[in-house]
């Protein structure tokens, strides 16, 4: 009787097992569903499935510093499909990316006070996309808790398209400012 309720619960364990590596045998997933995926333990690596990367550097006399989850393609449509067109993205994953820039800033030509901002951005099909800076920076679950009301700029940039795909999202501190790179995009935002 141990022995069978053993052998049971290996079974039990390694079909568990099984179903979390394979994401539960799920297809055509949501946005929520993604949003549930990244947000959890990778019970093999013990390490979120988006790894929270923080940066730091100047540009021009300002410190800034950027926090966001680094979520990878893994075969997924990216645009407009997994982060949907003409709707705010919290630009990474899991909890809001914020940015915080120690001195006053021009963003694309705008004035931005020194703080701390979560940074949004809307996605479009073609032409120029919406990038934004809320003053609600600590949001938990990105934009599903943005407000509008609470955007201090708005500010459109254009995006590149590269040949080489880019597999984990990533945010640099470089000319002209900050750029976001994933999949086969390449966003400037110019900040001076």
């Amino acid at each position: 009787m141990k022995k069978t309720n053993l052998l049971m619960n290996v079974a039990l364990v390694s079909a568990f097992t099984f179903m979390t590596s394979c994401g539960g045998g799920q297809s055509n997933k949501t946005d929520e569903t993604v949003e549930e995926e990244v947000s959890t333990e990778s019970s093999e690596a013990g390490q979120r499935q988006s790894p929270l990367r923080k940066i730091d550097g100047n540009i021009g006399e300002a410190k800034v510093e950027i926090q966001y989850g680094a979520p990878s393609v893994r075969g997924r449509v990216v645009w407009g499909d997994l982060v949907p067109y003409n709707e705010v993205w919290r630009t990474g994953a899991n909890e809001s990316t914020y940015v915080d820039f120690d001195k006053d800033v021009k963003v694309e030509g705008a004035e931005l006070k020194a703080g701390r901002y979560s940074l949004f951005t809307i996605p479009k099909q073609s032409g120029k996309w919406t990038v934004i800076f809320n003053s609600e920076w600590d949001l938990e679950h990105g934009h599903f808790q943005y407000k509008e009301e609470n955007d201090v700029l708005r500010v459109e940039s254009t995006p590149e398209y590269v040949d080489q795909s880019q597999e984990q999202l990533s945010i640099a501190i470089e000319s002209p400012g900050i750029v976001v790179r994933w999949e086969k995009v390449k966003l400037p935002i110019k900040v001076e």
